[in-house]
């Protein structure tokens, strides 16, 4: 019979010390863990700081935020989800926030779930549509952020003014909006796509050569 060598002695004897000893590792989950600084943990939307702009969902690595739109609604919206089983806590999402409050790592790790389809959350977005052809614009906030930051700027792009002008109040939000079959000028002061207000400005184009041609 071979005897147990010195070394497994002295493993047992520290198997045997441990036993009886204070733990190394953390007491976690008996005590709650607090992480470092700087601690990249779930990533959280906030609905007031969100625009809806979708910069978050565009740079996501593993498509953990996703952006789903319903212009079936009475009142379009946006939806933008984020799903933590497919984070890797990378933070594109908060280092490409247009406002850079949008979406923020906290210090959240704890995310253990029974059922996946638990595992996000979501805020929702109204939308901007196009009066004509009901092409999604962008989100309203989105716009609104826009129209803010570029001040006086903004007069140039009349999707912005109006919809900014609208949540001010200078402009109610009830007006006729509708677009007339027979593209008129008047056409241009409606919220409209880019591919719309282009044909609209042909059309006016087109029919001023025509009466000019007549006229001469």
């Amino acid at each position: 019979m071979k005897l147990p060598s010195l070394f497994q002695f002295r493993v047992l004897k520290e198997a045997i010390k441990s036993i009886f000893s204070k733990r190394y590792t953390s007491e976690y989950p008996d005590v709650e863990h607090i992480p470092t600084k700087k601690f990249r943990g779930k990533p959280e939307l906030d609905e007031k700081e969100c625009v809806g702009c979708k910069a978050c969902v565009e740079v996501c690595p593993t498509d953990a935020l996703e952006a789903k739109d319903d212009t079936e609604l009475e009142s379009p919206q946006r939806k933008i989800i984020h799903h933590h089983d497919l984070c890797i806590f990378c933070g594109h999402c908060e280092a490409n926030c247009i406002t850079e409050k949008g979406i923020m790592l906290k210090d959240e790790y704890d995310l253990s779930i029974l059922n996946r389809d638990e595992a996000l959350t979501s805020i929702d977005k109204e939308l901007i549509v196009c009066e004509d052809c009901g092409e999604i614009i962008g989100a309203k906030d989105h716009l609104i952020y826009l129209a803010k930051k570029l001040g006086p700027l903004a007069y140039g792009n009349f999707p912005l003014i109006m919809t900014a002008q609208k949540e001010l109040k200078i402009v109610e939000e009830d007006l006729p909006t509708t677009v007339s079959k027979e593209k008129r000028r008047t056409d241009m002061f409606n919220v409209l796509c880019p591919k719309c207000r282009s044909e609209i400005m042909i059309n006016i184009g087109g029919n001023e050569n025509d009466e000019n041609n007549k006229s001469t």
